[in-house]
């Protein structure tokens, strides 16, 4: 359906009537086009087919190339069956119309012949059979809104968990999509037991991402007392609980959840005791016992898990003041070692590995080379918007230029301003 002609007409059989004469084309013609036969395409040219089926419409549309908004207009005026509205969503979606969606959804939600509950029920299932993920969030955003209108908690609550579900993935609105995910907990009630497990379980995730350890600690302790199966979900949650522990410097806490998940058998975390009894060691300034572990543990995975391994051996080589090891390390891991983020801790860490290494190499005598790892820290903290990140950053790529005297190049500052429309950009599009 397509078209910019605009037409003035009574009905839908009389802008048919009209353009089909404008287009000086028979009626025995369009049957034949459309696939309509001729004495349909008569009632619904004089009204006597009030309410004609969406498919017919759509083959005489597409022959007289009619507005397609106006047949969207029309339907939502005369229709009242849901199934017909949910089949006008699903073109809307096919030609690209995504602006008239919600006038459906409202439509299909004010249905004079269900009840509210029972129109929230269906809209709602008829989204989750929906693939692309703008199109829901417009649907869930029309569900969330008549919910409230009309005091229905329950799908308030359904509506604002699966628009979290979907938001929390974009990585560069990870602050923000968390304080939306913040409201559900007023209405965790209202949801099922699962839902409520999911919801617990994606926040403290979230949290731990975005370095609000307390609060990872805080939703996972309550997604684990309701959820009462083994899976890798609750493990990868009990994981991110460890990590909260250990930036927080709890060990005391840790060691009792370490010992807690053993008793449970959570193979996530069993793999890993020697590896937080390492940083405990680290922690704790026992360099001596703590770097020959760390590399141990090191030894014991490949791929992306070498990374959050690499950066704690790091850190306590720093501390110790081990140069020469940290050089060696450097050196030996690039050679054979692929960095390929895909979550945002992931991202978090990468960021983490180059801001260390720029700065060890500015300090050992390798100024551009160290900056240019700066530059490529910040280009991963801005894949997560950590904001707070790319600004220490920056300070130390200044930092060093003063402490120097180095006049900052043409190309370093150009960098600097390509992160910052980049990251500045995103905050408007929030």
């Amino acid at each position: 359906m397509g078209g910019n002609q605009t037409l003035h007409y009574t009905s839908l059989g009389e802008l048919i009537k009209m353009k089909r004469e404008d287009m000086e084309i028979s009626l025995s013609e369009l049957g034949r086009l459309s696939g309509v036969h001729k004495s349909a395409l008569a009632r619904i040219e004089n009204g006597e087919t009030k309410q004609p089926k969406l498919q017919t419409i759509k083959a005489i549309a597409d022959v007289l190339e009619l507005p397609y908004k106006e047949i969207v207009e029309h339907y939502i005026k005369i229709e009242q069956r849901a199934e017909v509205l949910q089949e006008l969503i699903l073109e809307a979606i096919e030609v690209s119309q995504f602006q008239l969606i919600p006038n459906v959804a409202q439509k299909v939600l004010a249905s004079p012949n269900e009840d509210t509950y029972i129109s929230l029920e269906r809209l709602y299932n008829f989204v989750d059979t929906i693939l692309n993920n703008e199109i829901k969030l417009l649907l869930y955003g029309e569900i969330i809104t008549y919910a409230r209108q009309h005091g229905v908690p329950k799908y308030i609550a359904k509506g604002l968990l699966q628009k979290y579900l979907i938001e929390r993935e974009d990585f560069k609105r990870l602050e923000e999509s968390y304080k939306d995910g913040e409201e559900i907990a007023y209405y965790v009630d209202f949801l099922s037991l699962d839902e409520q497990i999911t919801f617990y379980y994606r926040m403290a995730l979230h949290a731990h991402n975005i370095k609000k350890y307390e609060k990872c600690i805080k939703f996972g302790q309550m997604g684990m007392e309701k959820d009462k199966t083994k899976n890798d979900l609750k493990e990868s949650v009990a994981l991110a609980m460890c990590n909260s522990y250990v930036e927080l410097e709890d060990h005391v806490s840790l060691h009792l959840h370490l010992d807690e998940c053993e008793k449970k058998k959570y193979h996530f975390i069993i793999r890993c005791i020697n590896y937080y009894r390492a940083i405990i060691l680290s922690q704790r300034g026992d360099y001596e016992k703590a770097i020959p572990l760390l590399q141990e543990c090191l030894e014991e995975v490949i791929g992306i898990r070498r990374l959050y391994r690499l950066n704690r051996l790091l850190e306590a080589l720093s501390k110790s003041k081990n140069v020469d090891l940290i050089r060696k390390l450097i050196q030996s891991e690039e050679n054979d070692f692929s960095f390929n983020p895909v979550t945002p801790h992931q991202y978090a860490q990468a960021g983490m590995y180059y801001k260390f290494k720029g700065t060890f190499l500015i300090e050992n005598g390798q100024f551009d080379l160290g900056i240019e790892q700066l530059l490529q820290s910040i280009s991963y903290y801005a894949m997560i918007g950590s904001y707070k990140d790319i600004i220490e950053c920056s300070k130390e790529i200044f930092y060093y230029h003063a402490f120097f005297k180095k006049q900052t190049k043409f190309e370093i500052a150009g960098k600097l301003n390509e992160l910052y429309n980049e990251v500045t950009m995103g905050e408007k599009r929030e």
